[in-house]
């Protein structure tokens, strides 16, 4: 069976969003577009993980591909389910970052609103797991000019992985179409497939 493909976006983000979109349009230029799911995510931290959960069992065992929060879900879930995870710039003990935070917020993408509440952090520690048992099923993105998240802090706690680890950058992450190519070997999908693919306008 083809490699299947989970993506997580992170918090307040969507399936529009950049990274998102890119990996969307490169899956369906190699033909892969059935075997990549990319969920809208509830704002929630319980009900985007059985929307997860429900996924996982649909896929059949997917390399999951986490961004920011989306990060710390796959963590949780790769831990959970012993899948590969590939993460860029994924948060590290989220719940420990939204002193002062709570309240309404707003999806950048659909304009949702929502209310933060004590609750989803209480649901977001429920997911903190200790560093990966077996490292060789990660690869972890990061860029050090992230603005929201101090890149330090993953580069510790998933020390036992496989660091990329660029200068400069983004929180969204510069230049992830340039790197599609890595994504795909990493999920096992075969070379021939995207190896003669430009995905840089993707």
């Amino acid at each position: 069976m083809t490699a299947s493909i989970l993506y997580i976006h992170g918090l307040n983000s969507s399936p529009a969003s950049l990274k998102a979109s890119q990996l969307t349009r490169a899956a369906e230029r190699i033909g892969l577009a059935e075997r990549l799911r990319v969920p809208a995510l509830h704002h929630h931290p319980r009900q985007a993980i059985a929307q997860l959960e429900s996924l996982i069992v649909e896929l059949g065992r997917p390399v999951l591909v986490g961004s920011s929060l989306g990060g710390y879900y796959a963590t949780y879930l790769a831990e959970r389910h012993g899948l590969a995870a590939l993460l860029i710039n994924p948060a590290v003990r989220p719940h420990l970052l939204f002193d002062g935070f709570l309240g309404p917020q707003q999806n950048y993408y659909n304009n949702e609103t929502w209310e933060l509440t004590a609750d989803h952090v209480a649901a977001l520690a429920e997911l903190d797991v200790p560093p990966p048992q077996d490292p060789a099923r990660y690869q972890v993105w990061l860029q050090t000019a992230d603005e929201t998240l101090d890149y330090r802090h993953a580069q510790a706690y998933y020390r036992g992985c496989a660091l990329r680890i660029q200068a400069g950058g983004d929180h969204g992450f510069q230049g992830f179409a340039e790197r599609l190519p890595m994504l795909f070997a990493f999920a096992g999908i075969p070379a021939h497939v995207w190896r003669d693919s430009d995905f840089t306008d993707c």
